[in-house]
């Protein structure tokens, strides 16, 4: 069986799966909520808690639940998993990479935990401007979801339309990562999308694999990227500037 009581503000969506899940209910509850809240909302933040009764899926039941994670598999920001039972929390940690949205499994116990998890913001991303120099500076903090380029991305296009060379920095020292594969594909595109005009990147930070990232977009590029340590901000700013 699946309950819900609808969508809630700012998308979020709670299921409660119990008993043995058929077909009949992704067709009847499960997918009208999650269509009707996308018209709705666009983007969605989801939990799903596992009764301690919970038995499993019919074999129709689990294709259904593929088909929505493939249909829609660009909507989700967020999805939390409660659940006590041992194979639904492993089968998430294995396959959690293989999601396109920040996924987290927590106890039952924990249920109100997953909930504030799910409504939070705990990445941003700031913009500094400098238009003598051709420089604009990105800096990441926290952990970054797709929404968070949302957020920036028009500010940015804007700007780097009315450049003829531009010189960006990649404040990093403060950043923990992306939520997903999707917020790194957002990353990219906004490199990718203006890549044309980028002369030089620097790329300051601690993170060992922040070196390697720098090799690996530097193939992107029609100029230069280079890697500085934490504390070689001015450093940073004055290769970009020479």
């Amino acid at each position: 069986m699946i309950e819900t009581d609808g969508v809630q503000p700012g998308g979020v969506i709670e299921f409660r799966l119990s008993g043995h899940v058929t077909a009949s209910d992704y067709e009847t509850v499960l997918i009208p909520a999650i269509e009707t809240a996308i018209e709705k909302y666009g983007k969605l933040r989801t939990l799903f808690l596992f009764d301690g009764d919970f038995e499993g899926y019919e074999l129709e039941a689990a294709w259904d639940d593929a088909r929505v994670g493939l249909r829609h598999w660009n909507v989700f920001e967020r999805v939390a998993v409660v659940a006590d039972v041992g194979w639904i929390k492993k089968t998430i940690s294995l396959a959690g990479f293989l999601v396109a949205c920040p996924i987290q499994t927590f106890p039952v116990a924990e249920g109100e935990d997953a909930r504030r998890w799910l409504r939070e913001s705990i990445g941003s991303i700031h913009l500094a401007f400098d238009d003598e120099a051709h420089r604009v500076t990105i800096q990441l903090l926290g952990k970054l979801e797709p929404s968070a380029y949302d957020d920036v991305a028009e500010e940015i296009d804007a700007w780097m339309s009315k450049q003829t060379h531009i010189h960006l920095l990649l404040d990093l020292r403060e950043f923990d990562g992306w939520q997903g594969l999707a917020a790194l594909g957002e990353h990219l595109a906004l490199v990718r999308d203006h890549r044309r005009v980028i002369e030089r990147v620097a790329v300051v930070g601690h993170a060992g694999w922040q070196k390697m990232a720098v090799r690996v977009v530097s193939q992107f590029l029609r100029g230069e990227a280079r890697h500085f340590g934490d504390d070689d901000l001015e450093s940073a700013k004055a290769w970009l500037d020479r």
